[in-house]
């Protein structure tokens, strides 16, 4: 169980992270 919960939070940050990195880009791109 404390696999499972460690994997579901690891991949929640990493999700969290990616969509951050996609919004600066597509803001980067935007402005520019």
């Amino acid at each position: 169980m404390s696999v499972a919960a460690g994997y579901g939070v690891g991949g929640g940050l990493a999700f969290i992270l990616v969509i951050y990195i996609l919004l600066v880009i597509v803001s980067r791109v935007g402005f520019y």
